[in-house]
C-alpha cells in the first residue's frame, strides 16, 4: 500500500495524506449534512439569517429578503450548493473544485455574519468568537484543500484523472 502511495503521491507522507483525507471528509460531512437538514425542513428559509446580518451586506441582505422570487433562489442555491459541495468532498469527486466552491460559499456566509466588535445579532452564537468563526476556519481549510488535493489518491477523482 505504501508503495503504492509513493508512486502516486512522492510528496505526501502517508500520515498528511489521511490528515488531509480525513480533513476533507469531516468538512464534507458538516456541510452535507447542513444542506440535507435544510432540504429536509420544508420550512426552512434563509430570510431570517439573511435580516439579521450586519455590516457589509446588510442592504444586500434586506434586498434578498423583500424579493420573494430572489429569496427562493437564494435559498435553492443554498440547500443543494452545501448537498452537492459535501457530497463532492466526502466521494473525494471533482473535490479540488468542490473545495474552492466550499470556501466561498463560507466566506459568504462570514461576510454575512461577521463576529466583529459591536455587532450584535438577534440568534446567541454558539461560543464567543472575535474575528475569527467557524466560518471562517472551514473556508480556509478549504482553500488548503484545494491546494493539496488528495482525492486523486483517496477519492473517486483517481478513476477519473489517469495521469
Amino acid at each position: 500500500m505504501n508503495d503504492r502511495l509513493n508512486l502516486l503521491a512522492p510528496d505526501y507522507s502517508y500520515y498528511q495524506l489521511v490528515s488531509l483525507s480525513l480533513l476533507r471528509i469531516l468538512v464534507g460531512w458538516h456541510l452535507l449534512y447542513e444542506g440535507m437538514a435544510k432540504l429536509a425542513n420544508s420550512n426552512w428559509t434563509s430570510a431570517a439569517y439573511l435580516l439579521d446580518s450586519k455590516w457589509l451586506f446588510s442592504g444586500l441582505a434586506e434586498w434578498m429578503v423583500t424579493n420573494p422570487g430572489l429569496l427562493s433562489l437564494v435559498d435553492t442555491l443554498n440547500i443543494w450548493g452545501l448537498t452537492l459541495i459535501g457530497l463532492s468532498l466526502m466521494l473525494g469527486l471533482l473535490s479540488r473544485w468542490g473545495s474552492i466552491a466550499g470556501a466561498c460559499l463560507l466566506v459568504l456566509y462570514y461576510l454575512f455574519h461577521p463576529p466583529l466588535v459591536g455587532l450584535e445579532y438577534s440568534k446567541p452564537p454558539e461560543g464567543s468568537y472575535l474575528i475569527v468563526d467557524k466560518n471562517l476556519v472551514e473556508a480556509c481549510a478549504l482553500f488548503v484543500l484545494a491546494m493539496f488535493p488528495t482525492s486523486h489518491i483517496t477519492g473517486l477523482d483517481r478513476f477519473i484523472n489517469k495521469d
